[in-house]
């Protein structure tokens, strides 16, 4: 939710009884996925009303799925909302009914008394944070941080609230649907539909997300594997280690006239029901939204383009400048770690781009300085250098020009140069330098740099250097505190190298904020960003 307040106006609901919501109503009848639709329905207009907002798009995760698909399809039971819907986004979706042996334990569970259901979740968490409860939601994940908050929040989970949730899910008829939308339902989806799922997913399998889509294109998931539909209009899945979303495009009416659109994707083992929360995939899955939404819904809910948008100040101008000013020259070198091929110079050195008519900052003063620790200058700014990049040269730092566009992330075309030249400049620095002297660094600057200097630096970390995304996050923003600022910029840095992290998950670093690992845990809260936007993004937390 914190990276999706970048491009759109959030608004989170937390259901009753779940998180820091009040368990009211207390009747059974307020807890069925129709009412718990009704309440959603009733909050979203409200905030619509409040901001002025025209659309919306819906987004849930586990049971919040199932709500959003009931507001969001022509052929629902449920009132339609009075703002149209844009697209829905699925996370760790439920479609098929209960099975017979589910009914039954399901029904059983409701009819027991509140202690002995109190004794047997004790069972269910007996070993702490490898319990039972904790591994059917996070799977094998090993993130300690993420194991404790889990069991804290299955702790919380009050049994009344369980009984009530678990009695609203059941069968209100003789159909075998139960509380779950029925294909029918689905098939009424008329919006684009992004659907996520973890492969070591315990609570909804990755199956699940097989039958949705029967449902919707009545065409199972394998048959569109074998089109390979895989979605090319954006460069930034062009390199994510095989994690491409499916891209299907079907007609939704019989006449076929009008074309909407499903992406399916399945993050790799250990991603689990956790996925929405987890420190090893929850950029990854902001990231994966944020692309849907750019190339699905609005070119407006890009956030490269929202940035460009509200950039109306020259870098220059009175109040940039004090900021330039403000900014660190050079930072603290970066891998000085022998173990991924490090020195105590650093690898790399990151710096804000000089200026010739500054006291303290330019070409001259810049050699007198770090001439002896750094060998070259690579200029990642777009435009021509407010310096003399010849003084450089002539100083003996090389200077190498590499123009990219402020405010977006580098491409992987970009990325893979980038690392060539740096591979280059090593080589030919190694070749250069005495056995004895200390090694100098590859200096890299945009114009404060901070955001494509961050990811052009930690793409060569985690590509070369052997680190994992968060370790290389981590790694600039210790040199060069407080490191890449644009939260799209790191979300797009989980999506390029999302593979290899997520496996070598046991590696990532756990020192995180956990307001920044925590999503949806707050109840009917808005976080609304200055700019107008007319689409607002609906979030629905987990349910454990």
């Amino acid at each position: 939710m914190q990276s999706l307040t970048n491009i759109a106006p959030c608004f989170g609901i937390e259901l009753p009884g779940h998180g820091r919501s009040t368990f009211a109503p207390k009747d059974y009848q307020a807890y069925t996925i129709e009412a718990n639709a009704a309440l959603w329905k009733a909050a979203i207009e409200e905030i619509c009303r409040l901001k002025g907002h025209k659309s919306v798009v819906l987004i849930g995760h586990s049971m919040g799925c199932s709500i959003s698909v009931l507001l969001a399809s022509s052929t629902s039971s449920a009132v339609p909302l009075s703002v149209p819907v844009s697209a829905v986004v699925s996370i760790c979706p439920r479609a098929r009914p209960f099975s017979d042996h589910d009914l039954k334990t399901a029904s059983r569970l409701c009819k027991l008394p509140d202690p002995i259901i109190n004794i047997l979740r004790w069972f269910d968490r007996r070993g702490g944070v490898n319990s039972t409860s904790v591994n059917r939601v996070i799977g094998d994940m090993k993130e300690p941080d993420l194991r404790r908050m889990q069991l804290q929040w299955n702790r919380q989970y009050r049994t009344p609230v369980l009984k009530r949730i678990t009695s609203g899910l059941l069968p209100q008829s003789t159909l075998p649907q139960g509380g779950y939308p029925s294909a029918e339902v689905w098939k009424g989806l008329r919006i684009p539909l992004f659907l996520i799922a973890g492969e070591s997913d315990r609570v909804t399998p990755t199956q699940e997300v097989d039958t949705i889509v029967r449902y919707v294109t009545e065409q199972s998931f394998e048959q569109w594997k074998v089109k390979q539909q895989v979605d090319q209009n954006d460069p930034n899945l062009a390199s994510t280690n095989g994690l491409v979303p499916l891209t299907i495009r079907y007609s939704p009416n019989e006449d076929g006239r009008k074309q909407s659109v499903i992406q399916v994707i399945t993050l790799p083992s250990p991603a689990a029901h956790a996925l929405l929360y987890a420190h090893t995939t929850y950029r990854l899955v902001s990231a994966l939204v944020e692309s849907f939404l750019a190339n699905h819904v609005s070119s407006k809910l890009d956030f490269s383009y929202q940035l460009r948008l509200l950039t109306t100040a020259g870098k220059w101008d009175v109040k940039n400048y004090l900021k330039w000013r403000s900014v660190l020259p050079v930072s603290a070198p970066i891998n000085t770690d022998d173990r991924h091929g490090g020195f105590p110079n650093g690898t790399f050195r990151a710096l804000k781009t000089m200026r010739e008519q500054d006291d303290e900052h330019n070409p001259t003063i810049f050699l007198q300085k770090w001439a002896d620790k750094i060998y070259a200058v690579i200029d990642i700014s777009h435009d021509v250098p407010v310096y003399n990049s010849k003084v450089l040269d002539s100083g003996g730092v090389e200077y190498h020009k590499f123009p990219t566009v402020s405010k977006i992330p580098p491409t992987p075309l970009e990325v893979q140069d980038f690392c060539s030249l740096v591979d280059t400049l090593i080589a030919e620095k190694n070749a250069k330098e005495a056995a004895h002297e200390a090694k100098r660094s590859i200096a890299v600057h945009c114009h404060y740099g901070y955001n494509r200097t961050g990811f052009f630096i930690a793409s060569y970390l985690i590509s070369r250097c052997d680190y994992t995304v968060q370790q290389a996050i981590d790694e600039f923003a210790r040199a060069k505190p407080p490191g890449i600022r644009h939260e799209h910029f790191k979300d797009t840095l989980w999506l390029r190298f999302a593979s290899g992290s997520i496996q070598q998950h046991t590696r990532v670093s756990i020192i995180a904020k956990r307001s920044e690992t925590i999503t949806g845990k707050h109840s009917a809260s808005s976080t609304i960003p200055e700019q107008d936007e007319d689409i607002g993004n609906i979030t629905e937390g987990d349910f454990n």
